[in-house]
């Protein structure tokens, strides 16, 4: 007996058509091209200042000025790409689409490109590497230079140009007086004293935890074997175990952070500021320019695709979809340098951008499988048409013409034998027919008018100029009444205030993996665990998310997530410490970072949004433009100043001034008016579709 199922009834609106609905296969493939994108810059942020602090041990400010130029590159090169293919019209774009072919070959070219970058530096890296242990062995007094250190910081001055706190802090060593008092050494004499831990028999003394050297009993080893007693004095160093063990201890808690600095500016200055390394790093530069040409050239056809082909009222639910896309691509990138990053060589960086430009290749293969450019075109003018949708709005395109042209040609080609034996039939007298600027006589036209598909109909009248033209700046600024203006105001200031947010936020990310892997020295793999744990606890956060901005609004909800990140930055300026272990200060730095992490989820989610409530459909795409010139301005400005900051005054102040950024972000929010989302009537509960619409929405923060 056949099973009765139950048919879902179709809500049908009062012209009796069905909901319309987002194509979400069809968005998914469309965001295989925001994945490549994603793929890229994620391994780029983390991998890219590592490499130059290896090859080149660059200081800050010099890798904050090429760690903003991409976005820097981004201001003048996006706005120029997107317009070009808004006016792709050749046979190839006949043929592929407008953004098809941009997506084609800036993927492929970054891809040839960007194997050379680590390349380029691969024999000056290896050059660094050998001179520099070549000094350290031979050349270099550790004992004697730890008490340089420490005069300079006493006094004030600067070693290698940059601020002496960053070889020796006496702050740390005055919060930690029992370390050297209760053994009756002076400050200098205890820190002095650390460069045993360099000494052969030092370096024998090792430790390791019963759970992947991090949890459990902790099993202590000389020269490979297990010591019993830590009290018993070693014959080679003639102290007790305990004592290796502690002056070891200290030394990476003190004395580290200083050698490592001093790695970095010795290879500047003794490989890098020769004829060879100068050369060397021009060359990198000039391949490093191209792969940044080379991946702005189709990130704004690759954005304006999901538009082109998803109808106005879907695009919101069509950029959450997108953006997952996107997450997919940076995890990808994820697992593929914290894998290399955990045994590093001098390979481990071409390893890196071979993988990463493979991972690319393969999502372009699936765009080219999946991506039918001009049939996805076509059906979603049909879909507006269908349901009355202005695609063609004031300020979409300043090409909407040209691209409306364009749909009548195709349809004029594709049906132009019918018409040719249309024509062959229809007899006409020349003497008395009255013929129409179209040069149809009356009548024929408007019968080949009925013929045509509902978005070709269209298109023809906007070519034909029966669509309203845009206003001129002057009659657009006379016709705003007071709540108009009002509302410009809060635009710039949210505006100001996202531009003040991402001038503190981005001055720590990119500058993470060099400050966890020199500032607490953590190996390259422990960091990039850290932010991958980051960037996942801020993914689940996104629903959440959503729902507060719901329950108090907005703009409470970004001036919460603003707190959280200031008061995150905060700790990790002041409560981790030189002195304290290497697994505390993992654990209490990865814990602040994530919470600063849960912050920038709350005001990405939600800055976005702001902006385009504040726009009409004839200039979101205006606005959306005027949200990216505020986030890449601030993005190619602060990396230089938090490099200055890291060099002149101390590393760990990198936070507080990003953490000063966001507070003045946080009093620009204040003064916004306008913008909010309208907050749920209290005790009322949410409907499944809006909760659905708000996981969308989640999801829907620029990218």
């Amino acid at each position: 007996m056949a099973k009765k199922t139950k048919e879902k009834a179709v809500v049908l609106d009062e012209n009796g058509r069905p909901p319309l609905k987002l194509d979400y296969g069809q968005t998914f493939k469309v965001g295989f091209a925001f994945a490549i994108i994603m793929i890229f810059w994620t391994a780029y942020d983390f991998v890219v200042p590592l490499l130059l602090e290896n090859a080149f041990g660059l200081p800050s400010w010099a890798r904050g000025l090429i760690m903003g130029l991409d976005n820097l590159l981004s201001l003048f090169m996006l706005p120029i790409f997107g317009k070009l293919s808004d006016r792709a019209h050749g046979k190839i774009a006949k043929k592929f689409g407008r953004r098809t072919p941009f997506i084609v070959v800036g993927t492929v070219a970054s891809v040839l490109l960007m194997v050379f970058v680590p390349v380029a530096t691969y024999g000056q890296q290896k050059k660094a590497s050998e001179a520099l242990a070549n000094h350290m062995t031979n050349e270099f007094n550790l004992e004697a230079s730890l008490g340089e250190w420490y005069d300079a910081a006493v006094n004030g001055e600067k070693i290698n140009g940059e601020s002496a706190a960053n070889y020796c802090d006496i702050q740390y060593l005055n919060q930690n007086k029992d370390k050297y008092e209760s053994k009756g050494l002076t400050q200098r004499e205890f820190f002095v004293g650390l460069a045993k831990a360099e000494t052969d028999g030092y370096k024998k003394m090792t430790s390791k935890k019963a759970v992947l050297n991090m949890l459990g009993a902790t099993t202590y080893y000389y020269d490979g074997n297990v010591v019993e007693d830590l009290n018993a004095v070693c014959s080679d160093t003639g102290v007790t175990y305990q004592e290796m063990v502690d002056t070891n201890a200290n030394y990476k808690a003190f004395a580290a952070n200083g050698v490592e600095n001093y790695k970095s500016d010795w290879i500047f200055v003794n490989c890098t500021r020769t004829s060879k390394g100068v050369t060397s790093l021009v060359i990198y530069m000039v391949i490093l320019l191209l792969v940044l040409v080379a991946m702005t050239t189709f990130r704004s056809p690759a954005v304006a695709l999901m538009p082109d082909v998803t109808p106005k009222p879907l695009r919101s639910q069509g950029n959450a979809i997108i953006n997952l896309c996107g997450g997919v691509g940076g995890a990808i990138a994820f697992l593929i340098y914290t894998v290399a990053l955990f045994k590093p060589t001098l390979s481990t960086y071409i390893i890196i951008f071979a993988s990463v430009g493979a991972g690319m290749l393969l999502l372009l293969a699936g765009f080219l499988a999946f991506v039918r450019e001009r049939k996805m075109v076509a059906k979603c003018q049909e879909i507006c048409k269908e349901y009355g949708i202005d695609d063609f709005a004031d300020g979409e395109s300043e090409h909407a013409e040209k691209f409306a042209e364009e749909l009548i040609e195709d349809y004029e080609n594709e049906n132009k034998e019918s018409k040719s034996a249309t024509s062959d039939n229809v007899t006409i007298d020349s003497e008395h027919a009255e013929f129409g600027k179209d040069g149809y006589p009356n009548g024929e036209a408007a019968e080949l008018m009925d013929e045509m598909p509902e978005h070709v109909k269209f298109a023809k009248e906007v070519v034909e100029g029966t669509k309203k033209k845009r206003p001129t700046p002057k009659e657009w600024w006379n016709g705003k009444t007071k709540e108009e203006r009002s509302k410009l105001v809060s635009f710039w200031l949210i505006l100001s205030s996202i531009f003040m947010w991402f001038m503190g936020y981005n001055a720590v990310s990119s500058n993470l993996s060099v400050y966890t892997t020199k500032g607490l020295n953590l190996s390259a793999g422990i960091a990039s665990i850290i932010s991958g744990v980051s960037m996942g606890v801020s993914a689940i956060a996104f629903i959440p998310v959503g729902y507060m901005a719901a329950k108090i609004g907005r703009k409470k909800s970004i001036i919460i997530g603003y707190f959280l990140a200031v008061i995150s930055f905060v700790l990790i300026c002041f409560a981790i410490m030189q002195g304290q272990g290497a697994t505390l200060k993992s654990v209490l730095f990865a814990l602040f970072y994530v919470i600063a992490g849960f912050g920038l989820i709350i005001a990405n989610v939600n800055t976005f949004p702001m902006v385009t409530e504040l726009s009409t459909a004839e200039n979101v795409g205006a606005y959306t433009g005027y949200y990216y010139v505020a986030t890449m301005s601030a993005q190619a400005i602060t990396p230089f100043i938090a490099g200055l900051v890291m060099d002149y005054v101390q590393d760990k102040y990198l936070f507080l001034y990003s953490a000063a950024c966001i507070v003045i972000a946080i009093v620009l929010m204040a003064f916004v008016k306008h913008g909010d989302s309208v907050i749920l009537a209290k005790g009322r509960k949410l409907t499944k579709e809006e909760k659905r619409q708000i996981r969308l929405d989640s999801m829907d923060s620029a990218d």
